[in-house]
């Protein structure tokens, strides 16, 4: 297990906080300690002075209890408020205190030890070893208060026995030495324990505050780099919207033309671009929690197909074999969800292999099913895998090939797992292929399950339902407006266009008025000046009825904006937006 990181703090910063947490931890105690210590001194002294009706006795209680009546001196730590920036200051009135309370106990016995008294004597020495080894305990958080605690009371006695200079005495005095020199380093050994804890707490401290800043600011780049992707993304779908559709136009146009190959290239072109843009979209959308699975029980079997379809031509271009073993088992995922987790998997181990193939095949493991996308690809090297799912990351391509995409299919796949809960296991060997394995639970066949097959049709729409007759474009682009009249012109529907909310009711209003009425309005969600396209096509809605359909179409990626267009309930588009479908979004709506 690796350890934590250690955090270099200024040693005068570091100091001021490990003096400050002594001072406090003495401090805390400070009331107990002088009763507890006044109580075992007067009762003490009593004694004393009932054996021996000694006066000094009774001095020696005077000056005890004198010294008793300084706590409020201490307390005042309590009510000084800025004890924390006094911190040197009421550490050395600490130690001042102690040394007096200390000297005070050490001239007990030099003023009343019983000589030829072993009885007393024994009392003596047990009472101040006694309060010597507890209060040392109390006081080790602080070095200086240590010695000035435990030095004068220990050396009055050793001292007082050593001056009596019978066998007995001189004994017990270098008894009391040993246990002085015991004392000292055993309560010297806890302060540097005290001070050792002290330090690691404070640099933990300083790390946790050093991991919050760097996650605030990991936070913040994530967000800013939201804000620029969603920005740009905008920004390159606007143009990329007005290209897709005029060229859809020329295209048709062009249908058995000399220059119909040129034109069917630029919308292939095209259409990789929206792909493109279209991956930083599912990311934002998944980031934002506006897709949610629809679980059910899903066959394999046509599934596989429908990837085999959508993959097999891109295979056989770079003489690759791709195999999908067919599979009776069925799976509880959500259909098209698992479908664009596999598909990415699939494409991502196209991008990488060279010279072999992709083989995909399922197997049941308990009440578990196992899907696995094996490729001979160029695998991944250890240090790399855990970089892999990042956003635009990509393995052994750093000159950005674009053959490669973006980076983002395997994020993609990373958020589609945890969405649907299905586990994601990599293992790979560089130089020799990847195996990405599935973990999926498994479903009982039911007839009521719906199946799919691949898109057949042509490239031009053909409409199964009624388009509206007549639609209302809102946009501030002119060129989009102008791209949108020619498609839907194109498919014989009267169109017209405006540039904001004002113009779009005064239009609508002259159409009711001229008894044909608009059946669509086709809304751009961000449009001049910061005006919101959601709010104004539905107020518009709501103004000149329920009859009007409403089609918002947007270019942004932000999950926030996003999660508002989710919310409403308005169908969406999102830029670039084909021709078909367009046309087909249309149809679904006058169908509505």
């Amino acid at each position: 297990m690796r350890g934590l990181p250690t955090v270099a703090l200024a040693p005068s910063r570091l100091a001021e906080s490990v003096l400050l947490a002594q001072v406090a931890s003495l401090f805390a105690t400070i009331r107990a300690a002088t009763l507890a210590d006044g109580a075992v001194a007067m009762v003490f002294g009593a004694v004393m002075y009932w054996q021996l009706r000694n006066p000094l006795v009774l001095v020696w209680m005077a000056l005890h209890l004198g010294q008793n009546l300084r706590l409020p001196l201490l307390t005042a730590y309590f009510r000084d408020p800025e004890a924390a920036s006094r911190s040197p200051f009421w550490a050395r009135l600490y130690s001042r205190e102690v040394l007096i309370n200390s000297s005070v106990w050490g001239l007990a016995p030099l003023m009343f030890l019983p000589a030829g008294n072993l009885s007393l004597t024994s009392l003596m020495m047990l009472v101040m070893m006694g309060i010597c080894a507890s209060g040392a305990l109390s006081v080790a958080p602080l070095k200086q208060a240590l010695f000035c605690y435990v030095v004068p009371m220990m050396l009055g006695l050793t001292v007082a026995l050593a001056l009596h200079a019978d066998v007995i005495s001189l004994f017990l005095a270098a008894c009391g030495a040993g246990f002085l020199g015991m004392t000292l380093t055993f309560a010297a050994q806890q302060h540097r324990m005290l001070t050792e804890a002290l330090v690691t707490r404070f640099e933990k401290e300083a790390l946790a505050e050093q991991l919050r800043a760097q996650v605030a600011a990991t936070q913040r780049i994530s967000e800013e780099k939201t804000r620029f992707l969603s920005a740009a993304s905008h920004d390159l779908r606007q143009p990329l919207h007005a290209i897709a559709l005029f060229g859809a136009v020329l295209e048709k146009d062009l249908v058995g033309h000399a220059s119909g190959t040129h034109a069917a290239r630029l919308m292939r072109a095209v259409n990789a671009l929206g792909k493109s843009l279209d991956s930083m979209l599912d990311v934002s959308r998944l980031d934002a929690g506006l897709v949610t699975p629809v679980l059910g029980a899903v066959p394999l079997q046509p599934l596989f197909q429908s990837i085999n379809h959508v993959f097999s031509a891109r295979a056989s271009e770079k003489d690759l074999q791709l195999r999908l073993r067919s599979s009776p088992l069925w799976v509880r995922s959500d259909m098209q969800l698992l479908q664009r987790l596999l598909s990415n998997l699939v494409d991502n181990a196209l991008k990488y292999t060279v010279s072999g193939g992709v083989l995909v095949l399922a197997r049941q493991r308990g009440e578990e099913i196992w899907i696995d996308v094996r490729d001979t690809g160029i695998g991944i090297a250890p240090e790399q895998m855990e970089r892999i799912f990042e956003e635009f990351y990509q393995v052994d391509n750093p000159g950005r090939d674009r053959a490669y995409g973006l980076g983002i299919g395997l994020s993609i796949v990373q958020r589609l797992s945890r969405l649907l809960g299905h586990a994601v296991q990599v293992q790979s060997r560089p130089g020799r292929g990847s195996r990405f394995r599935v973990v999926l639970p498994r479903a009982e066949p039911t007839a009521a399950a719906t199946s799919w097959s691949p898109d057949t049709s042509g490239r031009f729409f053909v409409p199964a339902r009624r388009l509206p007759r007549r639609v209302l474009i809102v946009d501030d682009e002119n060129d989009i407006r102008e791209a949108m009249l020619a498609v839907l012109q194109s498919y014989s529907v009267e169109a017209s266009a405006v540039a904001d909310e004002t113009q779009a009711e005064t239009e609508l209003a002259q159409a009711i008025a001229g008894g044909r009425p608009y059946e669509a309005l086709l809304c751009d969600y961000r449009l001049a000046g910061g005006a919101d396209g959601l709010s104004a096509g539905q107020r518009l809605q709501r103004r000149f009825g329920p009859t009007l359909a409403l089609l918002l179409i947007t270019g942004e990626t932000a999950p926030e904006r996003l999660q508002r267009v989710r919310d409403s309930r308005v169908p969406v588009l999102f830029k670039p937006v084909g021709a078909k479908t367009l046309m087909q979004a249309l149809a679904d709506c006058a169908a509505g």
